[in-house]
């Protein structure tokens, strides 16, 4: 359509900059929370670092981004809604229990929280098996294949080295699907899905 506009003399209008995140989610605990924020602190005076911290609010593990968008587009909600009530999962632990760099860019390291290998197989196989509803519900493309559970903290200057922490530790028994409004540092929970069964271990 744009190329028969832009043969009759008109051009079609730049697609609208994104405004709107959405992605599925673990949130900590409150308790966690509180844990990972006194954590941070004493982590980034340790490194001398001045970035500003991820508010405890914030602080969550990205299972699946399902695209930057202007405006929240309605069938894309609507398929992640189908797509998380197909997950049956019983409740398990996360455990963040090492702090390392993600690198972005130069100026720009991701400074996070992340699970030991020995720790991570339930929660990797729970955002599998979120993929995989959510392939079944038409959203393939937005599956994360690369995983890496963790938290971030802050946003750093620069790469920092990987050392072991006091372990954060809570029960899963739920997740969620977020809406991020991009550049004003704001989450909003659409809609909240309970993990049922007995926990795992």
């Amino acid at each position: 359509m744009s190329d028969q506009l832009s043969l009759m003399g008109f051009e079609a209008p730049p697609p609208a900059a994104p405004t709107d995140r959405l992605f599925f989610a673990l949130q900590p605990t409150d308790a966690a929370c509180a844990q990972i924020a006194a954590l941070s602190q004493r982590l980034r005076e340790s490194h001398g670092l001045n970035s500003k911290p991820i508010a405890p609010e914030r602080l969550h593990i990205t299972l699946h981004h399902l695209g930057d968008h202007a405006g929240v587009p309605a069938d894309v909600v609507e398929a992640a809604g189908r797509a998380a009530a197909r997950v049956v999962c019983a409740p398990f632990d996360v455990v963040l229990d090492h702090a390392m760099s993600f690198r972005i860019r130069r100026d720009k390291a991701p400074f996070v929280l992340r699970t030991a290998a020995s720790h991570e197989a339930a929660v990797l196989d729970f955002q599998r098996q979120l993929g995989q509803s959510m392939a079944l519900e038409g959203l393939g493309h937005s599956v994360d294949v690369r995983f890496t559970p963790h938290v971030t903290l802050t946003y750093a200057p620069r790469e920092l080295p990987e050392s072991p922490v006091e372990p954060v530790q809570w029960t899963v028994r739920e997740f969620v699907l977020i809406h991020s409004l991009l550049g004003r540092t704001q989450h909003r929970v659409l809609a909240r899905w309970p993990l049922s069964g007995a926990p795992q271990g």
